[in-house]
């Protein structure tokens, strides 16, 4: 393809190139760049492309698309957004498969994911046909994961990943959108049909700030979406609405102006119960999810699938079928009489939602394992401490994913928010030791909740990032007792 075609849209400021040239491709990583290519120099969390152009041209780059002019002799266009460039050349690129799809995105600081899932059951219950959803837990074309790095991913492998489900046969599209890839123009240029307002917690305040700017980036979905979904309960949900570009349908559970409002909510141990009423519509609704959040999901993924054009009396009844999400509200099978349950919570509402939910149905003792992400904000420790312990009848206190910071350190942090007549915790350092240790403890009727990694499989020590499953811990140990047991009653015998 000619640079005259791919730069068409683009904000130029200075053109030194020969725009009749054909490039085999475009790149953003000089590390997997390809003789021919057009090379595009974007300024990352750590590091600026602008620093590796000359590795670029030693690689074989034909042309460079950057906000500076280079040192080293090659072709350039300085631009004055080389995100938004990359974004705007990639999707000409593959032939702008956005605009072949219905796009929902949905964003919050939690739900995102159970939200996204939701409302891919009830479109594929709805429609009979394969759903792509890109997301934290993976990237899927219908029951099919593909790879995946963001929550996210960079403009060019999101175009890459939209053409793929539009060859494969997709007609609908369901994605997470964080608040890093709206701010970073990851999804620039991508008009969504619907778009999600979850809610809006302290998160990503290292990388946003204030609550004020997290809040701005999450609108920026709004402001590209044709229509959208916004939960009305939450205080940040103005900020939404304001730059929300078309319609607006509103969803809660105590703001009864709503579109969609949950009444009649009953909280099961194992389910959620509700009304979704609407102007000229009541439907029962059953999710087999439990805890009040689920409600909210539920009303966030009905309305969304409402304004795609299909009706709420098809959809309530999809819901009971949901097997739900990897890492969300999971239940471990043990054999035991207690239950173990993981679940991604890493922020102070999510940690609370999930403890809070387990208290209505836990028989006898919640005990929780947890820790902190490092190189992350660290604002949130010291709550996250409090509401643990405050929660729970019993709590371990250790790592999570500490990055390069000292895992103890994150912990002292962790603990700083926690009374100090507060006895009922431990610190366990080593998360495995600290899995175990809270399953020893374990009576009948205790729930036991494994917080913060979710669906993760690693956990990720300075710069290297190891194999490490909270359900493998589990299996394993337990696996153990039970041979310990054998061995014990074969010595008794004896």
């Amino acid at each position: 393809m000619k640079i005259k075609n791919l730069i068409e849209n683009v904000n130029v400021i200075e053109n030194r190139s020969d725009t009749e040239t054909n490039i085999s491709g475009i790149c953003y990583d000089t590390r997997t760049i390809r003789n021919g290519e057009l090379f595009v120099a974007i300024r990352g969390f750590e590091t600026d492309g602008h620093k590796y152009i000359e590795n670029a041209v030693e690689n074989g780059a034909v042309c460079v698309i950057c906000e500076e002019a280079p040192s080293v002799s090659i072709p350039y266009i300085i631009v004055e957004d080389s995100r938004k460039a990359l974004a705007t050349i990639s999707a000409v690129w593959f032939g702008h498969p956005a605009k072949k799809l219905k796009i929902v995105g949905v964003t919050g600081t939690n739900g995102k994911t159970s939200v996204t899932n939701l409302v891919k059951h009830i479109l594929e219950n709805c429609t009979s046909s394969k759903i792509g959803l890109i997301g934290t837990n993976g990237n899927f074309i219908g029951d099919r994961e593909l790879a995946s790095e963001h929550t996210t991913p960079e403009s060019y492998e999101m175009q890459k990943l939209l053409d793929k489900m539009v060859v494969e046969g997709c007609k609908y599209v369901v994605m997470e959108v964080s608040s890093h890839a709206l701010q970073l123009s990851r999804v620039f240029g991508i008009e969504y049909d619907v778009g999600v307002f979850t809610n809006l917690t302290p998160d990503h305040l290292d990388f946003h700030g204030t609550m004020e700017k997290y809040a701005q980036a999450k609108s920026i979905l709004f402001a590209n979406s044709k229509v959208s979904v916004i939960n009305t309960d939450d205080q940040y949900s103005p900020i939404m609405m304001e730059q929300a570009a078309g319609r607006l349908m509103t969803y809660a559970i105590d703001d009864a102006t709503a579109d969609l409002v949950g009444k009649d909510v009953k909280l099961q141990a194992d389910k959620v119960d509700f009304c979704a009423v609407a102007v000229g519509s009541i439907n029962r609704v059953e999710l087999p999810i439990p805890g009040l959040f689920s409600v909210y999901n539920s009303l966030a993924a009905i309305a969304t699938v409402v304004l795609l054009g299909f009706d709420i009396e098809d959809i309530a009844p999809t819901l009971k079928s949901y097997s739900g999400v990897k890492g969300r509200a999971e239940v471990i099978p043990t054999g035991h009489d207690y239950t173990v349950l993981v679940d991604y919570a890493h922020t102070p509402d999510a940690l609370e939602n999930i403890i809070t939910t387990v208290r209505g149905f836990a028989e006898f003792r919640v005990i929780t394992v947890f820790g902190c992400g490092g190189d992350r904000d660290k604002k949130k420790r010291p709550q996250m401490g409090e509401i643990a312990t405050r929660l729970s009848d019993y709590v371990i206190i250790t790592t999570d994913n500490p990055r390069t910071e000292d895992p103890q350190e994150i912990i002292n942090e962790i603990v700083s928010g926690i009374d100090e007549s507060v006895t009922t915790y431990k610190v366990i350092v080593n998360r495995e030791e600290a899995i175990c240790g809270a399953l020893d403890e374990l009576r009948s009727g205790d729930v036991l909740i494994l917080a913060g990694k979710g669906h993760e499989t690693y956990q990720i020590i300075g710069d290297k990032k190891i194999h490490f499953d909270d359900r493998e811990i589990v299996a394993e140990h337990i696996r153990k007792q039970r041979v310990d047991m054998r061995k014990q009653t074969v010595e008794d015998l004896d």
